[in-house]
């Protein structure tokens, strides 16, 4: 009799679009058992039920296979890693209540409370297995298998190569990264720059004002980055330029949607649905104050997320700057 081989328990924490998207992309890959973690039990009650995510992932069913509860310790006690998908501003908390011993891949784009990589409040908490994930990856088409890319990066090879082979499949490509550092801030910077890029739509600046724009961020990113000590290339690579581009022109992005929403006088968070950029602007704008860094764009989002200017205020004082050469 052949004996039976243990299937590794992958277990998603977080069943917001997101979330359910990489749950549903593990479950495709077929490597492994899948549970997702909701944190309230009428979500997961919900979930069970209908089998779809209609506040946040309409239309697309959840297999039968995919375990859902709301009890983290049953969603995290046989499992070979954990996927943190919860709001950056939910991923304190979440910590606090996960066992250290736990490998973690941590999937949200933001900072924590005093500016601190996600990353690194987990280490401060006691977790020494973790890794990053960051990319051009809209949960409205991964969660549909529509093909993208992803890196997952983490200083413990070991542990960024076997995310990669549970998640790999015809519909998702995860490369490996030894720069998590990098790659963790690229998802969070370029979330402001994407702000922005919507004020430009919302303002019907055009092309050349939308391209300018972006092109110029990219410096303002660079020197976060090098602070930081990110390895520079990582910029241009999938959690950097790749991910800029997505967030900044895509329709599923509410980052891009915030920044149109406020140029049109509207409210940028609606839904339930946490803006991460305009947070993350206002982190950005006192490290730049701090350090007496030249962070233009990133001082604008700022200043305009605090009411402090209006976007067409924001796009005067980008064009009156004094001449300069490029770099």
């Amino acid at each position: 009799m052949t004996p039976k081989v243990a299937v590794p328990k992958v277990t998603v924490l977080g069943a917001g679009g997101w979330g359910t998207a990489l749950a549903l992309s593990l479950l495709r890959a077929g490597n492994c058992e899948v549970t997702l973690w909701a944190r309230r039990e009428d979500a997961a009650q919900e979930l069970r039920t209908r089998r779809e995510n209609v506040p946040y992932l309409p239309g697309v069913p959840l297999p039968p296979e995919l375990h859902i509860t709301s009890d983290l310790a049953q969603a995290t006690a046989k499992a070979e890693l954990a996927l943190a998908v919860t709001p950056s501003v939910g991923v304190p908390e979440l910590l606090s209540a996960l066992p250290h011993k736990l490998p973690l891949v941590l999937c949200a784009k933001g900072l924590g409370p005093g500016g601190e990589r996600l990353s690194e409040l987990a280490r401060a908490q006691g977790f020494t297995r973790l890794a990053v994930l960051s990319g051009p990856n809209h949960a409205e088409e991964i969660g549909r298998g529509l093909p993208a890319a992803t890196v997952i990066a983490s200083h413990d090879a070991a542990l960024a190569a076997r995310a990669q082979a549970l998640l790999q499949s015809a519909s998702l490509r995860p490369y490996t990264s030894s720069d998590p550092v990098g790659v963790e801030l690229g998802g969070v910077l370029k979330n402001v720059l994407a702000v922005a890029a919507g004020m430009v739509d919302g303002l019907q600046l055009g092309d050349n004002a939308k391209a300018s724009l972006l092109t110029r961020g990219l410096p303002e990113m660079a020197r976060y980055l090098a602070w930081a000590g990110a390895q520079p290339g990582t910029l241009y690579g999938l959690s950097g330029l790749g991910d800029l581009m997505a967030t900044a022109t895509s329709r599923h992005s509410r980052n891009r949607a915030a920044g149109e929403a406020l140029a049109q006088g509207g409210q940028p968070e609606q839904g339930g649905k946490v803006v991460e950029g305009l947070r993350t602007a206002r982190l950005l704008h006192d490290w730049g104050e701090q350090h007496g860094t030249e962070l233009p764009i990133i001082h604008a989002v700022s200043r305009v997320a605090a009411g402090e200017w209006t976007p067409q205020r924001a796009v005067e004082g980008l064009m009156e700057r004094a001449a300069k050469a490029e770099a």
